[in-house]
Parts: structure tokens; sequence; C-alpha cells
């Protein structure tokens, strides 16, 4: 996982994750490549590029400047909404007292989720002023008034439809839009939420952050593994729908936003959200909340955040991801996952190795399950045709310490081989440990029981009965290890433990003494060749219906 760019704090993570069939995740950073950067700035009627800006939207500029919290050397400014409207104002020369003479900062109300603005009282030569930016519709419904082409005007329903519109029309282009508008405030009146009221509407600005080429071939990838993808924004609905539309393969995807879910009873949001796609002005409250219904649901929600606001939310989630390259120590204590470079493609790859933990522990279970239903097998079918076992107590035991051991171990600790990427993805409990597991036990029990039955009827045609027996242990251990190879590819543990296995049952049965002891007698070339066909006929024959079972599986 660390070369993937992700820690895990306990190994329980990996298994969770292979479990995991809802994601839910921040846009910024995550879909989007997290470099916010000022777009446009226009006065409600008409936007101009950022390189562009003339005096008026510059005059925007610099009152959203003011209500910007001030930059610390010590320190990075916490939003980076903050931190784009301070980089664009300085790159189009746009200072703080633009419009507002020996300005000083004097008080201020800290952006927080439940408000969706940040203002500032500050001390112009004119007196107080009180500058407001965020989100259009908490900000439009504070203002009375309106600055239309330098002049003051109303601010009616109609024209405040009209700009409502208009902020929806930036966000439907993907960018995150803030209204921006300033008041005289009275020398003994405070800054509180009751303050921020009879505003004028100044203009608004657009900020952009590019979508990652790589975000729409993850998700995808995400809904072919069967993971629900849910995308969390403090944006505004029209912006997120426009993001998922790029990245999602869900033809129209189904927006909701916090202030709706707050309207919703626990029972209301659990029918609703299995089938929301986005949530807008989403909350850190609103997130608790969401992974508390999925987990009602019986769904196993991984949880992505980067705030201190986000650890509740992580730390409740059945997988908490935290993202490290701008994630806050809190969130990072909550979190089981800490994903390195913020991409959704590595959450992806990390979700691949629980996927294939659980492809390891299917094939782990095979081995052993499958291999003694073969050896169970091949004694019933013997004992009913001679009457008697094949197999002393001392050679079972044998087969399971050579087969049981060693080799299963080593499958159960190896990276995957022969799997797709898609494959594994496709992988967990409920398919891992359903029918695909079932077929390959059964596969298993027979091609070993048909290993070791070829070769004891061919040993017992040419020889006596405890030449047979040994025939017979010898191909029955090794049917196993070949399908234990066949399973494990080239791994270097595999090959180990197989080949070590095979190199001790070939001791034990050619040294005189110790193969007396387990019951056996050292076998010739032709008992040998007798013992290696059937071992490769049975193989074989295993290799060729592998394919079709798995087809049947999926």
């Amino acid at each position: 996982m660390a070369d993937l760019g992700a820690l895990v704090r306990n190994p329980r993570t990996i298994e969770a994750l292979g479990r995991a069939d809802v994601l839910c995740f921040d846009k910024t950073g995550t879909l989007t490549e997290g470099t916010l950067q000022l777009a446009a700035v226009g006065d409600g009627d008409q936007e101009l590029p950022a390189d562009r800006l003339d005096t008026p939207r510059k005059a925007v500029l610099a009152a959203a400047l003011r209500a910007t919290p001030p930059a610390r050397q010590a320190e990075p400014m916490a939003h980076q909404t903050d931190r784009a409207v301070m980089a664009g104002a300085r790159r189009a020369g746009v200072a703080v007292r633009q419009g507002a003479p020996r300005w000083r900062r004097t008080d201020a109300l800290p952006f927080e989720p439940s408000r969706a603005y940040h203002a500032t009282a500050g001390r112009t030569s004119h007196g107080l002023l009180l500058s407001v930016k965020g989100a259009p519709e908490n900000v439009l419904r504070r203002c009375v008034g309106r600055r239309h082409r330098g002049a003051p005007a109303p601010l009616d329903p109609d024209a405040v439809e009209a700009l409502t519109a208009r902020a929806e029309e930036l966000a439907a282009a993907g960018r995150r839009v803030l209204a921006v508008a300033e008041r005289p405030m009275a020398d003994d009146e405070e800054l509180t939420d009751e303050a921020v009221r009879d505003l004028v509407f100044l203009g608004f600005v657009a900020l952009a952050d590019p979508v990652r080429t790589s975000a729409a071939p993850a998700t995808r990838r995400l809904h072919e593994a069967g993971v629900h993808t849910v995308m969390l924004t403090g944006d505004h609905p029209a912006t997120a729908d426009a993001i998922a539309a790029r990245v999602s393969d869900v033809p129209e995807p189904k927006v909701c936003t916090g202030p709706e879910l707050d309207e919703l009873d626990d029972a209301a949001l659990d029918a609703l959200l299995p089938t929301v796609d986005v949530i807008a002005r989403c909350s850190p409250h609103h997130k608790v909340r969401i992974v508390q219904a999925y987990q009602r649901l019986g769904r196993v929600v991984a949880m992505t955040g980067d705030g201190a606001n986000d650890a509740p939310a992580i730390r409740l989630a059945d997988v908490g991801i935290a993202l490290g390259r701008r994630g806050t120590p809190a969130a990072t204590a909550a979190a089981d996952l800490v994903v390195g470079d913020d991409r959704l493609e590595t959450i992806v790859s990390a979700l691949m190795e629980g996927r294939a933990m659980w492809a390891s522990v299917r094939a782990a279970l095979a081995i052993l399950i499958g291999g003694n239903l073969g050896e169970v097998t091949f004694s019933v079918l013997t004992a009913s045709l001679t009457g008697g076992t094949p197999l002393s107590a001392r050679q079972i035991m044998l087969v399971n310490l050579l087969t049981d051991l060693a080799p299963a171990l080593a499958i159960a600790v190896r990276e995957p081989t022969g799997h797709t990427g898609e494959r594994l993805l496709r992988e967990g409990p409920h398919r891992s440990l359903g029918t695909a597991l079932t077929n390959e036990m059964l596969l298993r029990g027979v091609i070993t029981a048909l290993g070791a039955g070829l070769a004891w009827f061919g040993a017992r045609l040419t020889g006596r009965r405890r030449r047979a027996s040994t025939v017979a242990l010898a191909a029955l251990v090794g049917t196993q290890l070949a399908q234990t190879l066949a399973t494990g590819g080239l791994d270097r543990h595999v090959l180990i433990a197989g080949l070590g296995s095979a190199a001790v049952l070939a001791g034990i049965v050619q040294t005189p003494g110790v193969s007396h002891f387990f019951g056996c007698t050292p076998l010739g070339p032709v008992a040998w060749g007798i013992t290696l066909g059937s071992i490769a006929l049975a193989t074989l024959a295993g290799s060729a219906l592998t394919p079709l079972l798995r087809g049947l599986a999926d």
C-alpha cells in the first residue's frame, strides 16, 4: 500500500476496503486538480476574464479581497477559495484599499458551512464598511440593493431572480461562484450574523478548478466494481452537476443539497440516498448523517475528508480516508487510510488491494477445503470398490502436512496473479466467498480425487497393494501441489512452498526407513511415471475447466 502512496493504520482496513460498496468523496482535489484559480469577475450582467478586468470589475474583486481572511506567513490560509481570490487579485493588480481609502480590518465573521459566507468589518476614511462574500443564494437574500453601472439601484424580486439565474449559468459551466456585497456600518454597530443584512450587491467572482483527466476512468471502474459513488461538495448544485456530468458514466446524475437533507427524517433519507449521486452544499454534519444512513441500510461506507470538521464522519465510516496532501492533523488522526496524493485513482488502487485480499482468501480456502474434499472423495470411492481404505491415518496426516500448511499460507499472502484490475475490482466477500468459492472447491476436490484415482488404479494393475497405496499418496499430494502452483503462478513464495513440499514427499517415499514408517515403499521409474502422468492429466483437466466455471460465476 505504501508503494501506491497510501498509508494503512491497521490490517483491518484492507479487509474493510474489500467489502466497501459505497464511496463518498470530496470534489475539490479528488475529482479536480485542487488548483482553484480566479477565472472571471462580473457585475451581475456580464463577466470578464481574470486577465482582462476593467475598473468596475476590479472594484468587485477588491471588495471580495476585503471579505477574505488575512494571509499569515506562519501558516497557509484555511480555505482554497480565499487563497484563489487573493492570488487572483494579486495577478490582476488589485489591492484591498481600492475603492476604500485607508481601509483596515477591525472585525470578522469567519466562514462556516452553516452561514456560507465570510464577512469583514473594516474602517476607511469614510467610516466603517461591511464586506461580504459567499454562496449566492445566501448573500442575495441579505441584499436590498445593487450597484448597476456604477450607480445604486433597488434589488426587487425580479432582479434577484435574474441574478440567481446568472449565478446558476456560471455554476453550470463548472465554476465555483461567489457573490460579493457591501454596505456602510454605523460606528457603534457590532459585527454579528444579524448585522449581515441590507447589503448592496456588487457582483460575482467565478473560480475554476480543472477536472482531472483520470477522474472519469476511475469513477467508471468503481461503478463496474459495484461501488456506489457519492460526490460531496460545498459548491452550488449546478457546479456539482456540471462536474459530475464530466466524470460520471451516469447519464443524468441525481443531485440533492444539504438543506434538502435537513428537511428529511431518517426514514426518508434512507429511501433517498441509494438514488443520489451528488450532494451539493454539503457540510460536515451532513456527512455524519450520510454515513449513518448508509450503515442503517447495511452498506459498507468509505468516507474521504481533509478538514478538522470532517473528522467525525471519517471516524464513523467503516473506512475513513484522509487526503494527506491537504488534510488537517485531526482528519489524518481519525482516518484508517491516508492517501498521500489525494487522487481518486489511488483510492481505487487501495480498493483493489482489498478486493485482492478476498481473492487470496478464496484461493486459500479452496486449497484447504477443496483438497480435503478430494481426499475424502478418493478414500470413499476406493473403499467402496475394494472394501478397504487405500491410505492409512499416518499417510492422510502426511498429505495434510504437505498440502495444507506452507502452500496454503503462501497462496494467502501472495499478490494475486492472472487477474486484471477489472477482475480484481469485481472481487469482494459476496462474490469471492459465494458461488465462485463453491465452484473452486468442488473443482479442486474432483481434480484431486481424479489424479489420485488414476494413479491408484494404474499402480494396482501393475503392482501390489502397498505400492499402489504409495503411488496414490504421491499423486494425491502432487495433484494438489500442481493446482496450487497453477493458482499462484510464478510467485516466489508459492514456488518455494510447492516445490519444497514436493521435495519432502520424494525424500520420505524414497528413504527406506522413513517410507516404511508411513506405510509406503520406495518407487521405481514405472511407478513414478504413473504418478506424474496421473498428476499431469488431472491438472490439465482442471486448467481446462477453470475458465468455464469462472464464466458461470460471472
